[in-house]
């Protein structure tokens, strides 16, 4: 495993560990709805949970947030989109938030070939 893909475990790794801490630790009950409400917000509804985290592929980089690029790409990639889906998505969002979204479409195609070369390592 490269450098670059331990990345990904790291991220992983990391967003575990502190939702694990935020969540065991008599947090406050305003903190622990959020998160269910967000947890719930992406399970099958009229959209079906792939769907739904494929727009949260686009809403996170219209917002920019690397971190929810990151956790949404693993999350499509999981339900099996295609780069070229994922590519289109990326498309989308580069339209609706424009030029400054440009080193968020960097930051999502370089995570794109870190997990696709985490597959190709595992098999």
């Amino acid at each position: 495993m490269s450098a670059d893909t331990n990345r990904l475990e790291e991220f992983t790794a990391y967003r575990e560990r502190m939702n694990d801490r935020i969540l065991d630790s008599g947090t406050h009950l305003g903190i622990k709805r959020f998160f269910n409400l967000d947890t719930a917000a992406y399970r099958d509804g009229a959209l079906d949970a792939a769907t739904k985290e494929l727009l949260g592929l686009v809403a996170s980089m219209v917002l920019r947030c690397n971190d929810c690029i990151d956790y949404h790409l693993l999350q499509c990639v999981e339900a099996g989109y295609t780069d070229e889906e994922l590519e289109d998505a990326m498309n989308v969002a580069l339209v609706v938030g424009g030029s400054i979204v440009i080193p968020h479409l960097r930051h999502a195609v370089e995570t794109l070939d870190l997990v696709r070369e985490r597959e190709e390592s595992t098999e």
